[in-house]
Formats: C-alpha cells, structure tokens, sequence
C-alpha cells in the first residue's frame, strides 16, 4: 500500500446544508497527524471532534458526530471526497453544524481538493487485510456486508427498493484511483413520497432539485404538478421517462448504487483504515455502514494483537537441545527450552514441550498437573537469553541475569501434553550487553503468556 496523504493547501467549500437549509463555509486543511478533525468555528471554545466512527451520534438522514449543540451533521459526503482521494490527515473548519450538500454529491469536494493538489506524508496508510471470507448483518437496518480476500480495496453495492421507477441494480469500484471520475459525481436521491414528508415537516430545509435526484412511482395530475412546483420553488415539474422529476438526467444508469457506494466509502473511512478487501454490500445505509465500522474496529484491534508464529514443530530446528546446551550455561533439569526455529537479530522462537515427566508435577497440584507460571517465566527468559547471547562470539563464557519483569500476565493454563511457543522481540537495540525485549508464549494459536524482560549478559570470572 502506499503514503498517506494531506492537502497541498488550505480550501474554501461554500453551501448550503440539507437538512438546516444554514448557509456555511469550509475550509479543508492540511494536516500530518490526527485523522480527520471537524471543528466548529462558530462556537466559543468548542473542542475539536474527530471524525472517527466512536463519534457517531446519529445515523438518521446521515451521518453526524459530536455531541449537543457541538456536533456536525450530514459528514458522508466530505469524507468520501477525502477518502476517495487518499486523504488521511486534515482539518475541516466548519461554521455552522452542517456540511453543505452542494449539488448532491461528493463532486464539488473532489474539485476543490484537485485545485489545490495533495501531498505524500511518510507516514504509510493504515491497512485492515482481510485474509478470509468476513459476512456481517446489521439486524436493525436489514444491511448485509461480505468482505472477501482482495489484492486491493475494492466495493461492490446492491441496491433494491422494490420500486418501479428504481429497479434492482448494483455498483462496483475496483480501486480507490476510480472514486474521482466514477463514484464522486453520483448524487443522492430519495422517492417522490419521501421528500414531500420531510418538506412538508420542516426537516430538509436545504434540499431541491438541484441536489438530488428524486423518483416518481405515481402518475401526477396538473393540479399535482402545480403544487410541486410551489413547493420546489420552480416554474413547473415534469417526470423524465426515466421515472425522476423535472427532467433530471441521471449521471450513470446505476447512478442511485454508485451513490450508495459513495456513502459506504465516505462512513467507512470514520473507521481510520482502509480494508484491502472485496466488500459487498446489499442495502446499506448509514446506519449499517455504521454498525459494520464498529465491527471492524474490532478486527482492527484483534489484528493488532501478537499473532501466533507459524512455525513447523515436525521440521528441523535451527538448534537442538545440544546446540541450545552450546549457548547456554543451564543444564537439565533447569533447561527448559527444547528446540529454537528461528533466530536474528531483532527475535527468537523457541519451543519448550510439557511432559508428565517434569519433576515439578510430582510437588506442583498433584493430581492436576499445571506448568508452573514462575517455570514458563524462566523457560520465555532462556528462548531470550539465546537472542543475546548470540550478540558474542563466545556464548558458553557468558552468564545471563535478569534486570526487570514487567507486565507478566497468565491468560491460559498450559498442561502436560502442550507444547509452548515463545517469541520474543527486541524493544530497544542491544547495547553493552542489555537486552530489553517483549516475549508471548502460545500453545497451539491461544497465547498463554506475555511479559516484558530486560537482562544483562555477564562474563563468566575466570576460575
């Protein structure tokens, strides 16, 4: 994958919003850290709220984050311009609590962004790789997601309102490089019955033709037709052939999906990742997009965590129990490592199998033998003292002792049977013969154990 991305300079983004009819400016920032920020210039004092989606306090007619009267309303389509455009860092200066629809889509943001340019961070995207088929259903919505292994991030919609005028019709974006030209002129939309409701009780004071593309299901009369022209504000409304009002061309025959697909990209991105994964969507909305972002946020955090090192217990270790023996001082039955599989400069796996015939189990729980934890301490520091000692040309005149334990936690029992899998990685370089290093214990792909250890290599006195 490649850089993150800010804007090259500052821009100013003028409309109106949807739902307040407000009149507001924007002005989208550069930034190099701290994701998305959206923060209200007409408060006093008002702090600053990341567009992340454990900020989301409403999915009703868009997406909103903040809280009270410190909350911006109607962010999907700014954050797919964004995201559509790689922008992973800026400031969005908003003074009123609403984001402008501007003409429907995220279009008028692209350009904005395109009349500045962006520029590269060193920092790298963050990535959510999707390894195996991913299904999630959000039962409040009645949104379906599969997300299925992708060399790229890559979005597939589907969409059926079992509507005449909107038949059952689909939306895919292969790459990101496409959102530009093939997702961002997509405008929102909404059926004829829908938008009379919501003028007719005060809740899309914004909205109009010129922002959306609204479908007719029912033949209208004149009588209609002149009413819909006062409340519109126009001259006269019409139905296309097509089945939308006042002769509104659509963009793209499935321009309704490509909408949606917009949405999806533009809520998604409140997770802070990109997923490179194939996911398709089957009616989403606000509210699903945003109950799947949580549950990434879980896969984030479970993909973040120490993985089990796949390491092949029946092929032939980098050192035996004899070569072990050649590093270490420790001899049975204070040995307790077995065989090591991989060893650099920066790491160490090594294994220690459990057997009934240890000799602590015949003091240690007699009748439910339990590897003692103070043993699978020593036996993670012994892999470790194999990671520094081979720091020295002559590890078998060298002692190895402990410094520091820190952070020691037990998260599984492990049994005679088990076989244990230690890595450990350096924390800071070696120096002077200090090792501070991380260490994970597994069995199987369960950890059991964790701690972080410093010791210090020591030569032996001369006898």
């Amino acid at each position: 994958m490649g850089k993150q991305r800010t804007l090259a300079a500052e821009v100013t983004v003028h409309g109106v919003g949807l739902h307040t009819g407000a009149e507001v400016t924007l002005v989208l920032k550069p930034s190099t850290e701290g994701g998305i920020v959206f923060h209200r210039t007409d408060l006093t004092d008002a702090a600053p709220i990341a567009a992340h989606v454990s900020n989301i306090t409403s999915t009703q007619r868009g997406t909103t984050i903040g809280l009270a009267e410190n909350a911006v309303h109607t962010i999907e389509h700014v954050m797919a311009g964004l995201a559509g455009l790689g922008i992973a860092h800026a400031q969005v200066d908003i003074d009123g609590p609403e984001c402008p629809i501007l003409d429907g889509s995220s279009l008028p943001i692209v350009q904005a962004i395109q009349s500045v340019g962006t520029k590269e961070l060193e920092t790298s995207e963050e990535i959510l790789k999707i390894d195996s088929n991913v299904g999630f259903v959000d039962e409040a919505s009645g949104a379906s997601y599969l997300i299925i292994p992708s060399d790229r991030p890559q979005m597939t919609v589907m969409i059926d309102y079992n509507r005449n005028s909107l038949p059952p019709q689909h939306a895919v974006m292969k790459d990101y490089a496409d959102f530009g030209t093939d997702i961002a002129p997509c405008r929102t939309f909404c059926f004829l019955h829908e938008l009379e409701f919501l003028l007719e009780n005060n809740l899309i004071k914004g909205g109009g033709l010129d922002n959306s593309v609204v479908f007719v299901e029912e033949l209208l009369d004149d009588k209609k037709k002149k009413d819909l022209a006062v409340k519109f504000n126009q001259p006269e409304v019409c139905v296309t052939a097509g089945g939308t009002l006042n002769n509104t061309e659509l963009r793209f025959p499935n321009e309704p999906a490509r909408h949606k697909l917009l949405d999806l990209v533009g809520d998604l991105s409140l997770t802070g990742v990109k997923v490179q994964g194939h996911i398709i969507a089957t009616k989403p909305g606000h509210a699903g997009n945003a109950a799947l972002g949580k549950f990434l946020l879980g896969m984030i955090k479970e993909s973040k965590k120490p993985q089990a090192p796949k390491v092949d217990l029946n092929a032939k270790p980098l050192l035996d129990v004899n070569g072990i023996m050649a590093k270490l001082p420790h001899r049975p039955p204070f040995l307790f490592v077995d065989k090591i599989y991989e060893l650099s400069e920066s790491h160490v796996i090594g294994v220690k199998n459990v057997t009934m015939n240890e000799y602590f189990f015949e003091g240690h729980f007699p009748g439910k033998p339990v590897f003692p934890g103070v043993i699978q301490i020593e036996a993670m520091a012994q892999v470790g003292g194999i990671l520094v000692l081979n720091t020295v040309p002559d590890p078998e005149n060298y002692l190895t002792y402990f410094m520091k334990i820190d952070g020691v936690k037990f998260r599984k029992m492990v049994a005679p049977g088990d076989t244990i899998v230690f890595r450990l990685e350096l924390l800071t370089p070696i120096r002077r013969g200090i090792c501070h290093m991380k260490g994970y214990a597994y069995v199987g792909n369960e950890p059991v154990m964790e701690a972080e250890m410093m010791a210090q290599i020591v030569k032996r006195e001369a006898e």
